[in-house]
């Protein structure tokens, strides 16, 4: 047989050859290191065996997928340490993810103490140094191999399995687990590990089942590169604004009041304040916005009429019982219909549009228990919501308006690199979750991917993530732990105005159905200020804020006139405080400095004598003594364009 490697040389083998084997006959050094072998494509056990032509490439921990075998080993090796120390728990799915693995146990939670025990147990296990030896079995004996082993998890996954699947094992020295593989040859070639924290999780990611205990960890070939993911983990544990968020009092959750009701602390709120003003006044007066204020709630008949009521009553806040309640009312998930009635309220000729809806809306949604994470997944929230009522021979131009919108938005926050942009498309093959007909899908969508290519944009196409009612622009990001969420939404809309009657007259007065664009200028307030919090670390650019200077007089003699500089930076609409607290500066300078703050201003007696402040600022530590207009100056025209200053220089 001949054996392509990767770098286009070509093996001859006269028989049947496994891969670790033919691993060997290249190099000794390339056997030790090896992981798994990518054969056509496909990565495959080292076991496996080789009986015809193919392309090869052996992978060790310096290629991806080589990597995510080692970490699907540690797991394994993991469950077995979980399992020696706590008998009685049960072992679930245990996979290699992007940053490390993670296995499931039905068990009691564990504490950091006890991911240590397991650890060191662990660190026992693959210094027995067993050989991992995978094995088959028919299906009827795979299942009572696992049911004598008393795993009820296992065997609910084999009795899933297609009738004509291969049930595989791996034995690790007494330690067995269903897998499919691929896996190291032995426990020793795991050489750094770490278990990095544990949380719940539902067993098939079901909230109507079982609650597990699912363990998270990483592993890597060089303890320099575990060394220095740990540091990376470190600085994102800092950013995380679940918890840097509460640390800075921007908002805080209560037990009694409820999961996912996060309550906006004075300092949160004044940055949500801030960023609502912006939108609204870029809206408004700079982009054709008429403004609306609809109700939190509506009849179950409205939802009926827009179609949420059958595709998304699942995802609703319901109050009443249909059966037995003569009105039912649901909170609102979305305001698209109640600004439709906006605009039927008035009848519109073909020269009013486009017609642009804008509403800083409140909104509910039922999120699941499991699902919920400080600000980014909440039950109620508030989003810059607009719906725009066009002519179709608008519909592309105006779309491409609400992507340079979005784009804007970006580009002033500083985050306009950060973010993936997706085509999310209908389902053809799930037509029970969309209305209207493959037609219109087809055309809609591509319009849409014509603009974005026209316009340079790089983006996916995601099959199944549409809104019932149209294709859409999706916007996201990722979080400091990765997870992705969509930040800012642009829906293309021609089917919703036929349910509810919408229509303009055109220039031959006859009634025609507008088109509809749903789109957020900046997405939701509550999950922007997380990604904030997490992109900045807490130092926001100045214009954001809560407080932007904080007066340090060096004693009380100076507080009066630390008054008087505070009024004059007030009187400029700037946020400011000063720090009368009977420390010593050098105190106040270090807190300040903890509190993220852009500036201090230090005053004392020439100060005051000169009518200055003496100005450190977070970017560039002592700026030096200047006038207090000077500064007002300075200060105002860097809120003003929402500059975003880098740190010059590192603070001590």
């Amino acid at each position: 047989m001949k054996i392509t490697l990767k770098d286009g040389s070509v093996k001859e083998y006269a028989q049947a050859m496994s891969i670790i084997d033919i691993a060997r006959d290249l190099s000794e050094g390339l056997a030790r290191a090896a992981c798994a072998g990518e054969v056509d494509g496909e990565v495959k056990d080292l076991r496996t065996v080789l009986d015809g032509d193919c392309r090869l490439n052996i992978l060790t921990a310096d290629d991806p997928a080589g990597l995510r075998v080692v970490r699907h080993t540690a797991s394994h090796v993991m469950a077995e340490a979980v399992k020696r120390l706590f008998p009685n728990a049960k072992v679930t799915i245990g996979p290699a993810i992007d940053e490390g693995f993670y296995y499931d146990f039905d068990a009691a939670p564990f504490s950091r103490e006890d991911l240590d025990r397991i650890e060191a147990e662990m660190k026992k296990i693959i210094k027995e140094g067993h050989e991992l030896k995978r094995f088959t079995l028919p299906r009827d004996e795979a299942i009572k191999f696992m049911e004598e082993r008393e795993e009820p998890y296992k065997v609910e996954l084999i009795r899933d399995l297609p009738e004509d699947a291969e049930i595989s094992f791996y034995d690790q020295g007494g330690f067995v687990d269903l897998c499919a593989g691929p896996h190291l040859m032995s426990t020793k070639n795991i050489k750094a590990y770490k278990l990095t924290s544990s949380s719940m999780a539902y067993w098939r990611g079901d909230s109507n089942r079982a609650q597990l205990q699912r363990i998270y960890g990483t592993a890597f070939q060089k303890k320099e590169e575990l060394e220095a993911y740990l540091a990376h983990l470190e600085d994102i544990r800092k950013r995380d604004h679940n918890k840097l968020g509460r640390e800075m009092q921007l908002f805080t959750t209560v037990d009694v009041i409820g999961q996912g009701l996060p309550l906006l602390l004075p300092k949160g709120t004044k940055m949500i304040m801030k960023m609502q003003r912006w939108i609204e006044d870029l809206e408004d007066k700079e982009w054709g916005y008429v403004r609306t204020k609809t109700p939190l709630m509506a009849k179950s008949d409205l939802y009926k009429m827009s179609g949420h009521w059958d595709h998304y009553k699942e995802g609703m806040f319901v109050l009443g019982d249909e059966e037995k309640d003569k009105e039912v009312l649901a909170l609102r998930p979305m305001t698209c219909p109640f600004q439709y009635f906006c605009y039927k309220n008035t009848q519109h000729s073909y020269r009013d549009l486009p017609i642009r809806y804008g509403e800083t809306s409140t909104l509910f949604r039922n999120e699941d228990s499991g699902e919920m994470h400080g600000l980014t997944r909440v039950r109620q929230f508030t989003i810059s919501e607009g719906h725009l009522i066009v002519r179709p021979d608008q519909m592309v131009q105006e779309f491409k308006d609400c992507l340079a919108h979005a784009k804007y938005c970006l580009s002033v926050l500083g985050v306009e690199e950060d973010v993936t942009y997706h085509l999310s498309k209908w389902d053809p093959n799930n037509r029970e979750k969309y209305i209207g007909e493959p037609e219109i899908w087809e055309e809609t969508e591509g319009h849409i991917r014509q603009m974005l290519v026209e316009l340079g944009i790089p983006f996916t196409e995601d099959v199944g993530e549409a809104a019932f009612y149209g294709p859409k622009v999706d916007i996201n990001a990722k979080n400091v732990y990765g997870k992705e969420d969509t930040m800012i939404t642009i829906q293309w809309d021609a089917l919703l105005a036929e349910q509810f009657d919408m229509y303009y007259v055109d220039a031959n007065g006859d009634k025609v159905r507008p088109y509809i664009i749903h789109r957020t200028s900046m997405g939701c307030y509550e999950r922007t200020l997380a990604w904030l919090i997490e992109k900045y670390a807490g130092k926001f650019p100045t214009w954001l804020c809560p407080e932007q200077v904080r007066i340090l007089p060096i004693s009380e003699k100076y507080e009066a006139y630390a008054e008087e500089v505070r009024k004059e930076l007030a009187k400029n609409d700037i946020d400011v405080t000063v720090d009368n607290r009977s420390e010593k500066i050098g105190f106040k300078i270090r807190e300040a400095r903890l509190d993220k703050l852009p500036y201090m201003l230090v005053v004392g007696q020439q100060e005051a004598e000169d009518k200055t402040v003496s100005v450190r600022s977070r970017f560039a530590g002592d700026e030096g003594v200047k006038p207090i207009q000077e500064f007002i100056d300075q200060i105002c025209e860097e809120i003003r364009t929402k500059a975003i200053r880098r740190e010059e220089t590192q603070q001590k």
